[in-house]
């Protein structure tokens, strides 16, 4: 299977985590983060919203499927493969700490499952539990993760990347003037979300990020 092939999909390079703060299932900031996506640069798409209930969720998810986004655009969930089944999402992203792909993919064999990896031991996990693709991070400081604790660094992301052959998208402070050190240390591509909802340059921005990080 080629390096960027998962389940028949091309993954695209750049991965757009939502808020985490959205009030309602009208998601308005998502939305309009959506809507002034290019269609010339495909992105993932994580719904995290772990503050909202199923139902509200599965309306998220609903409208987020009904808008006219790139047909390369993958749209994934935090870990709720119920909303992403009754909303045929494209897949599912699980914390280190949560269920393993090789438990999940029987029930939905077509989605993609990503995960979230911070070791060298996380990562074997989840190479054998049948993973897609990796998030590492965080790479570089950044307040949405210091609660957990100090960066992970450049270095650490060169070992994950060059130890495995799923793509791997550095996560964690990312912005267009640091993302090349990520690209060169072997990340597949860049993972964000706060960079993400300046929606005044957010055109500006994927556009910088598409020029970095295809090869």
């Amino acid at each position: 299977m080629e390096h960027n092939k998962r389940q028949g999909r091309v993954i695209p390079r750049i991965y757009l985590v939502s808020s985490g703060e959205e009030k309602s299932e009208n998601c308005s900031r998502l939305m309009t983060q959506l809507s002034l996506l290019p269609h010339p640069f495909p992105c993932i798409v994580q719904i995290r919203e772990k503050q909202l209930n199923t139902k509200e969720l599965l309306r998220v998810a609903l409208q987020i499927k009904a808008l006219a986004l790139s047909k390369e655009t993958i749209i994934i969930i935090n870990e709720r493969l119920d909303v992403a089944l009754a909303a045929s999402l494209d897949g599912i992203h699980l914390p280190e700490s949560g269920c393993t792909p090789a438990i999940l993919r029987p029930l939905a064999p077509k989605m993609l499952f990503g995960c979230s990896v911070h070791s060298l031991e996380a990562l074997r996990n989840a190479e054998e539990s049948g993973a897609d693709y990796l998030l590492f991070g965080p790479v570089f400081e950044t307040p949405s993760k210091r609660a957990y604790g100090p960066p992970q660094g450049l270095q650490l992301l060169g070992r994950i990347s060059h130890s495995t052959s799923l793509p791997v998208f550095a996560l964690g402070g990312i912005t267009p003037e640091n993302a090349a050190y990520c690209m060169a240390e072997g990340a597949y591509g860049i993972a964000a979300l706060s960079i993400f909802q300046e929606t005044t340059r957010l055109v500006d921005t994927i556009e910088r990020f598409y020029n970095i990080v295809t090869p």
